[in-house]
């Protein structure tokens, strides 16, 4: 599974992960506690693959960050947690993305991509990060 099957949800806690879609949407399972629910195509949904993050020269795709953080972590779940204090979180992200625009990522933006890679982390996810690098590698050479 690659990050483009795995959703945010607006409104909702967590990360999905796409089981079908419908005429109207799609029918999702949560990654928390593998519930499914049908979402319509009126939801804001966010899809991993294509959120960035800002920096001061550019934006860098989420993937990238994950994938420094679960270096920076060795693959275990972060040492600072979505609940810890926002000097916490803005010290933490400075370690792993140094050039962040601070103007434009928020606390609350820092808190997400923590949760979502320990969410990632637990559902044993962070492979894909991965395996999309080898698949776009494939592409280009062809």
């Amino acid at each position: 599974m690659t990050l483009d099957k795995i959703l945010s949800i607006s409104g909702k806690p967590g990360l999905y992960k796409i089981v079908t879609q419908t005429r109207t949407g799609a029918v999702v399972e949560s990654l928390l506690d593998g519930k499914r629910i049908t979402v319509g195509a009126h939801s804001n949904i966010s899809i991993l693959s294509e959120i960035a993050i800002y920096t001061l020269t550019e934006e860098i795709p989420l993937r990238e960050v994950l994938k420094t953080i679960k270096e920076k972590e060795n693959g275990e779940p972060t040492k600072v947690g979505p609940k810890d204090g926002k000097l916490a979180l803005e010290e933490f992200f400075f370690e792993v993305l140094p050039e962040y625009d601070e103007d434009r990522v928020y606390p609350s933006d820092i808190k997400k991509v923590v949760q979502w890679y320990n969410i990632l982390q637990k559902n044993n996810l962070l492979s894909t990060l991965e395996s999309e690098d080898e698949e776009k590698d494939t592409s280009e050479e062809e």
